[in-house]
């Protein structure tokens, strides 16, 4: 017997799903690094100043941000990313 050819029409489904599932995972990754670099980067080197104006615990909010809030953001960020990617493969 001949091998089942699959249907031309269901290829290129597949196909454009797939890309369109790329395309919104790329999206993802992109905007959580965006937070990742502005948390990180922004509030606990460019923003120190400002952010010792204010106190957390009684410590400076600019360095409880750089030892414990940037790690906390990033620990979210990957719980995020697990949920909205768990999401994305159901649909």
């Amino acid at each position: 017997m001949a091998a089942e050819k699959p249907e031309q029409g269901k290829v290129k489904r597949e196909s454009i799903d797939r890309q369109a599932y790329w395309r919104s995972q790329i999206r993802r990754t992109i905007g959580l690094l965006i937070i990742w670099a502005v948390v990180g980067f922004g509030l606990s080197i460019l923003g120190v100043e400002f952010l010792n104006g204010f106190t957390f615990n009684n410590m400076p909010l600019g360095f409880w941000m750089a030892q414990q809030g940037a790690i906390i953001v990033f620990v979210l960020l990957i719980l995020s990313y697990a949920i909205l990617t768990q999401r994305a493969e159901a649909e």
